[in-house]
């Protein structure tokens, strides 16, 4: 286990996903509770078009990214809340077109041998200027959770409510919908576009297996999604196995397990 830390990028790695799983997780509850998780997988598609575009251009991935992404955050938050179109159909019409823009890029420029770092992640993309970005967005992540609460939990449950009683629900949405854009596209360089949007949901949907309370949820998802991030990690590494997959397959795994876990509490009752 010790033997890890030897390596200056597999610790970038390590704090770097760790920061990535707690900010997915967090976020993952909301979007989750409210019904907006495939916008997570939506841009998560974007953000791989807009990866294949930097690489095309010659182009600071981020530079590109993250605006990109965070403008069909708001699109896609948008076209959920238009009861003219349906909001599924939208994301998967935006994620797939972004996903085959992508691919066609990356083709013609040359560049088919990045698409599996791009669509599964690597480690070895890991830089230093990534950990300094997680560390500030893990900071912000936890300060508008902790600050804005119950403005967060009123917004999430009942946002006629929190008209009425003078709170800005759609300015939340806003909030959340460019965090997770920035969490999607920090976190695209290690687990990768088609697999990234697995931290938002499999540690919400855990959590509320056997958590009641918003609080409760909220906690026990970022536990989850850390340890279970810590874990994949690890065996990836004994294992010999790619580093998202094996995270993807170790959430799945809690998720039955805490699901049995749910159904055998029902039963004793």
């Amino acid at each position: 286990m010790l033997e890890i830390f030897s390596y200056e990028f597999m610790v970038r790695a390590l704090i770097v996903g760790t920061l990535v799983s707690l900010c997915a997780a967090l976020l993952g509850v909301i979007l989750v509770l409210k019904r907006y998780s495939m916008i997570g997988d939506g841009l998560s598609h974007v953000g791989f078009g807009a990866l294949a575009l930097a690489a095309a251009a010659n182009i600071a991935p981020l530079h590109l990214a993250v605006p990109i992404v965070l403008v069909s955050a708001f699109c896609l938050l948008r076209l959920s809340k238009n009861s003219k179109i349906n909001g599924d159909a939208a994301i998967a019409v935006i994620s797939s077109t972004a996903l085959a823009v992508g691919v066609i890029v990356a083709s013609v420029s040359g560049l088919n041998t990045d698409l599996n770092s791009y669509l599964f992640g690597s480690i070895l993309a890991t830089s230093r200027n990534d950990t300094v970005l997680c560390v500030v967005l893990a900071v912000i992540v936890i300060s508008v959770f902790v600050i804005f609460y119950n403005r967060i939990f009123a917004s999430t449950f009942d946002e006629d409510f929190s008209r009425a009683t003078g709170i800005r629900p759609q300015l939340y949405n806003m909030i959340i919908a460019t965090l997770t854009a920035l969490t999607i596209v920090i976190g695209m360089r290690i687990m990768g576009t088609l697999l990234i949007s697995a931290l938002i949901i499999f540690p919400a949907l855990s959590s509320m297996r056997l958590c009641k309370s918003f609080r409760s949820v909220i906690v026990v998802s970022g536990i989850i999604s850390v340890v279970c991030f810590v874990s994949g990690f690890v065996l990836s590494y004994y294992l010999e196995f790619p580093t998202g997959p094996t995270v993807v397959v170790v959430n799945c795994g809690v998720l039955i397990l805490f699901y049995v876990i749910s159904r055998i509490k029902m039963f004793l009752r």
